[in-house]
């Protein structure tokens, strides 16, 4: 619905229309009938379940592997992008392993467990304001990264190793001044990671449609979702032009309960309804571009995405 609703308001075609497969994903955690984002992402992201707010490990402490860090053994660049904080659960999904969403300082601390070459996203606060008093930045200074803390620097970096963090925490809706952060974050991302020779992963989130869902915005909720097919667009382009990338979109869950009760495609207006405040069960859809996007057609779980992604990249 929050595509659909999109493509209806919008003047021009959307990008989610230049992918040319389409399937459906079941999103249920190991302990619950709908997910929160900590299992959603760890299933996507590890081809695991686990419990609702447990990030990148099981029920019992033990780790899993994520893609973006298999992806690292075989050294490709790796890169994570996000409107939201970057220790918030989906992010923190591809790098972290702790017990709990909300310990975000241990996310903080998992980045550097890792040889991550590019993120961006909000969280300056979990990795320099904390209750321990390390001061992250300069560990990540020291370890080669160039850290910057506006967009227009992170813009501007000449570097293979860039964190760049944007907000204190989350960053805002982009109605209320984000601007174009998400698709220029996005396109910075893809250059500084396309250097590798070996090819890349890299994953972006367009953390605030969820946040929209929650609320009850339908405004928000169209137009986070028109800002990620911004973003979308510039990585199909890459795509594109390049040849050998896979492109994939998807979500972890819906949120909302979102339904479409009336709209006008002439007019470009469209009329949302809400259900619930929370997550739903509903199958989400998942959308590919590029070689190897006919392996994510037809219905299947979230915990499959891992395998096949091991098996395109040949590792």
């Amino acid at each position: 619905p929050a595509v659909y609703a999109a493509m209806t308001v919008s003047p021009t075609p959307l990008n989610f229309e230049r992918c040319t497969h389409t399937g459906l994903i079941k999103t249920f955690s190991l302990t619950d009938y709908i997910t929160d984002s900590a299992a959603g992402g760890t299933a996507l992201s590890s081809g695991k379940k686990t419990g609702n707010g447990i990030i990148g490990q099981d029920t019992l402490g033990n780790k899993f592997k994520s893609i973006l860090e298999i992806a690292e053994e075989q050294g490709l660049a790796t890169g994570l992008v996000s409107t939201s904080s970057i220790t918030h659960a989906t992010p923190a999904s591809f790098i972290a392993h702790v017990p709990n969403r909300d310990l975000y300082e241990d996310i903080a601390l998992d980045f550097l467990k890792t040889d991550i070459d590019v993120f961006i996203g909000g969280g300056i606060n979990n990795f320099c304001h904390r209750k321990d008093g390390i001061n992250l930045l300069d560990s990540l200074t020291s370890r080669g990264y160039e850290v910057d803390t506006t967009l227009e620097n992170i813009l501007a970096s000449t570097g293979l190793k860039l964190a760049g963090l944007t907000a204190p925490f989350h960053n805002p809706y982009r109605l209320d001044g984000r601007g174009d952060m998400l698709p220029l974050a996005s396109q910075k991302a893809l250059d500084i990671l396309s250097q590798n020779s070996k090819g890349f992963f890299l994953m972006i989130e367009g953390s605030q449609i969820d946040w929209a869902g929650h609320g009850n915005l339908p405004e928000n909720l169209v137009d986070e979702t028109l800002d990620f097919d911004k973003a979308l667009g510039l990585v199909l382009d890459f795509a594109q032009k390049d040849g050998h990338t896979l492109v994939i979109v998807t979500a972890d869950h819906e949120t909302g309960g979102v339904t479409i009760t009336d709209g006008n495609i002439e007019n470009h207006k469209v009329t949302l309804n809400f259900s619930s405040k929370d997550h739903t069960s509903v199958m989400v859809p998942v959308y590919a571009y590029g070689p190897g996007a006919e392996e994510f057609t037809g219905i299947f779980d979230n915990t499959e995405f891992l395998n096949r992604f091991i098996k395109l990249y040949g590792f």
